[in-house]
């Protein structure tokens, strides 16, 4: 810890326990880390009053002067990315080599968007009257607020503060409250490259509360939210009377289709960089695997044997790609989907229990004969539990696969490209993977549909989720 302790020098941050204060640990060692003082609504209401002045001289600087700004920020992160990856696995638990990608990840961010708010362009309209020119120009929206999960700490803020900051607005972000210092290193290295320090805050404390003043407050107005599907609709609500402009990246449940024609040994590697990336923890990972009769049982036995590859083990450790889940409740919900599914006729060929590591680390598991009554076909599971559903058809697979609620990422793994356009089509999804298993980048548009969220992160749009258009009609 003393390696990263020049990142987070910060008011809010004690590493003796303070009053009034949140608790941070390591999941994999349960050391206390640090203490992070909590904001109150008093506190809460002057943050937003402050950001709200500040917006105002930053919304009217040259963008080529905020672009500057944000390439020092991402010069500063890359500078500290050996010991932000290492403080990231200290509180989260990843991998410090998955840290590491975390960070360059979350890096990538911040350069796609200072060179985008050199693009934030608006449009000149062909004209309907002779004497009338008609513009649309893009303006920020004003003070925005975020709130974060704590399965990736850096790249979910620079996803959303990067593109805020850029096109002119303030931004206020909640980090969870399991991982708060990644938050706060970056938002150390932004003060230092130039970002003023009521622009881009970050809070911690209550989520109840916090959620509730950012959607109560009139001078807020966007808020992003990376989370569960069960918060986003109440953060929906709460919105709804100061009509917000919204973010919300939401659960998934996302299925993995590898057909007979398939490169199976890709599949594989797709199957594993997806589903135990984060010990199985994000948002976009495979839930649901479907492997087609003809190639069933031996892509369960080939996926069988890179399972059993993995290293469990403390993230700092050389060799260890699976670390801890973030709590006992994490562990539980894998406890559970297992099983249910065991109950109902699957086979566990990997893993499926707790591990002689004790704490909250679990074996990656394979299941196979999963079926669709199985709770792991409804609920993201959110742990390293990887269940192998067989289909015959396309139309079959097609079916179970959007027999979903959700709709953020999915993939498939096939060589023929008539059916690569038909199944991608197909699928109700934000994303669609096709002959790979990772599919986030900073140019592509990043979101779901259906109760997976509104609005996409990353890519050209995601400026414009921090922009209102304002239509001029000149009359000359």
């Amino acid at each position: 810890m003393e390696q990263v302790k020049y990142l987070l020098n910060h008011e809010n941050i004690s590493f003796t326990a303070i009053n009034d204060s949140i608790k941070v640990t390591n999941p994999a060692t349960k050391e206390i880390l640090a203490y992070v003082k909590k904001s109150d609504e008093t506190s809460l209401t002057d943050i937003i009053k402050n950001a709200n002045l500040a917006f105002k001289s930053w919304s009217v600087a040259l963008a080529s002067f905020r672009s500057d700004i944000l390439m020092k920020w991402y010069e500063l992160v890359i500078q500290n990315r050996a010991n932000l990856a290492r403080l990231m696995t200290l509180e989260q638990g990843k991998s410090l080599n998955e840290a590491s990608g975390e960070i360059a990840y979350a890096a990538s961010f911040i350069k796609w968007f200072a060179a985008q708010t050199l693009r934030n362009d608006g449009d000149i309209l062909t004209s309907v009257k002779k004497d009338e020119k008609l513009l649309v120009v893009k303006q920020p929206i004003g003070v925005c607020a975020a709130i974060t999960p704590w399965n990736f700490p850096a790249a979910m803020i620079t996803r959303k503060a990067a593109p805020a900051l850029g096109a002119g607005c303030a931004m206020i972000v909640k980090p969870a409250s399991q991982t708060p210092l990644s938050a706060y290193a970056l938002a150390s290295l932004a003060y230092a490259a130039g970002i003023p320090k009521d622009l881009f805050v970050i809070i911690s404390g209550d989520a109840g509360m916090i959620s509730t003043a950012f959607a109560d407050s009139k001078i807020i107005r966007k808020i992003s939210f990376t989370g569960s599907t069960e918060v986003g609709i109440k953060i929906y609500e709460k919105s709804a009377k100061t009509i917000k402009k919204l973010s919300l990246e939401l659960g998934g449940n996302a299925p993995f289709i590898v057909f007979d024609d398939a490169d199976l040994d890709k599949a594989v590697d797709g199957v594993m960089a997806s589903k135990f990336r984060n010990s199985g923890q994000t948002c976009v990972c495979a839930n649901r695997i479907y492997a087609q009769s003809g190639i069933y049982d031996e892509f369960c036995a080939k996926l069988n044997i890179a399972i059993k590859s993995l290293k469990l083990g403390n993230g700092l450790e050389n060799g260890v790609n699976q670390g801890p889940l973030i709590d006992e409740n994490a562990l539980k919900k894998v406890e559970e989907h297992i099983n249910d599914a065991l109950k109902k006729g699957a086979k566990c060929l990997s893993g499926g229990k707790r591990s002689s590591l004790g704490g909250t680390f679990f074996e990656p598991t394979l299941l196979s004969d999963a079926t669709k009554d199985m709770l792991v076909a409804r609920e993201e599971t959110f742990g390293p539990l990887c269940p192998v559903f067989k289909f015959k058809s396309d139309d079959e697979v097609i079916e179970a696969a959007n027999d979903t609620d959700f709709g953020l990422a999915s993939y498939i793994f096939t060589n023929d490209p008539k059916r690569q356009w038909k199944v991608s089509e197909s699928l109700e999804y934000g994303m669609v993977g096709v002959n790979t298993g990772l599919i986030s980048n900073e140019v592509a548009p990043f979101g779901g549909v259906k109760f997976s969220g509104l609005g996409r992160e990353g890519s050209r749009y995601g400026m414009d989720e921090y922009t209102e258009q304002k239509y001029i009609c000149l009359n000359l």
